[in-house]
C-alpha cells in the first residue's frame, strides 16, 4: 500500500460505523481504532521492575479491596438516563444486588449489579466509555 492508499483507508475508516480495523499482507501490518483503549501488539511485553516499598504498600491495599468488574464489553453508562443521578458514586454504600451500571452490547442493554456489600471507594471510568471484559468499573471496600 503507498501513502495515498493509507490515507484513503483511513477517511473511509472515519466514516464508518466501525470501531476497529487491522490489515495484514506481506509484511504490512495497519491497525486502525476508534476505541479509548490502546492497541498493544502482541509478542510486546513490559518490562519488569523491582517494587519499591510504596509499590508494594500499595498492592497491598489494593488487595483488601474488592472491584466490581465489566462481565462484557460495551459502552457503560453511569445513570439511568442523561438528566438522571449516577446510580453511584464515590462514598455510595452498596449491597450486593444493587444496580451500579448498565453496559450497552449490540443495542441491548445489560444492568450491572454489585457482588459484594460496601462502599465504593473509586469509580475507574467514565460515563459512555467502552470498556473490555474483566475491566474494572468500580473499588469497593468491602464491610
Amino acid at each position: 500500500m503507498d501513502f495515498k492508499e493509507i490515507k484513503e483507508l483511513m477517511a473511509e475508516f472515519n466514516e464508518s460505523p466501525m470501531r476497529e480495523l487491522e490489515i495484514e499482507t506481506d509484511g504490512f501490518h495497519i491497525h486502525l481504532s476508534k476505541n479509548e483503549n490502546t492497541f498493544k501488539p502482541q509478542g510486546v511485553l513490559p518490562q519488569a521492575e523491582t517494587p519499591s516499598p510504596k509499590v508494594e504498600e500499595a498492592s497491598e491495599q489494593a488487595e483488601e479491596a474488592s472491584y466490581i468488574k465489566a462481565p462484557m464489553v460495551g459502552s457503560i453508562y453511569l445513570q439511568p438516563a442523561p438528566d438522571k443521578e449516577a446510580y453511584v458514586s464515590v462514598g455510595t454504600k452498596v449491597h450486593k444486588g444493587d444496580v451500579v451500571c448498565i453496559i450497552e452490547a449490540m443495542k441491548m442493554m445489560t444492568e450491572i449489579k454489585s457482588e459484594v456489600d460496601g462502599i465504593i471507594t473509586k469509580v475507574l471510568v467514565t460515563n459512555e466509555e467502552l470498556v473490555e471484559f474483566d475491566q474494572p468499573l468500580f473499588e469497593v471496600q468491602e464491610g
